[in-house]
């Protein structure tokens, strides 16, 4: 590591601590020609696969537009900046983990769809919507009605039941 003051090509590292929830290191470094010390950061670089379009193009995988399209269908609505990111992270380690080198958009919008269903539904619609290319007030009232009846799944699944197991 080069100096960021001389940039003479020697340093010792003093401390290194993890940061970023685990997923960097941290390191103090001190110059050994200046004697300044400066902070670095260790993060793994994980290749992203490509983004297979509808049309069948290509385009490398852009975590901005991903941010850009959630943070759209969250547009006015009660969620943190916070949950946004940890939703986009969840999304982003999905990908890098798939081990595939292309990647159809259909999954990356349906990851996106999942996610936001846990977070916001009516951001969900939204981006429901526009991912599915919805025509009419029908489409709408279908995705709505899906909608519903996952949520009174999910709720039934998680409810506890007050009976005994044989007696159900």
């Amino acid at each position: 590591m080069h100096c960021p003051f001389c940039s003479h090509p020697e340093t010792r590292v003093n401390d290194s601590r993890l940061a970023g929830e685990g997923r960097q290191v941290r390191r103090r470094r001190e110059c050994l020609a200046c004697g300044e010390r400066f902070t670095t950061f260790e993060t793994p670089e994980l290749v992203m696969p490509r983004v297979v379009k509808r049309d069948d193009s290509r385009e490398p995988f852009n975590e901005n537009k991903l941010r850009g399209g959630i943070v759209r269908s969250l547009d006015k609505r009660p969620v943190s900046m916070e949950l946004v990111e940890a939703a986009l992270e969840r999304v982003v380690h999905a990908l890098q983990t798939a081990g595939e080198r292309e990647i159809p958009s259909r999954v990356v919008g349906e990851l996106v769809m999942e996610e936001l269903r846990g977070l916001d539904e009516v951001a969900y619609v939204r981006f429901a919507s526009v991912y599915r290319s919805f025509q009419d007030l029908t489409e709408f009232q279908e995705e709505i009605r899906r909608l519903r009846e996952m949520s009174e799944r999910e709720s039934r699944r998680n409810q506890m039941s007050l009976l005994p197991d044989d007696e159900k």
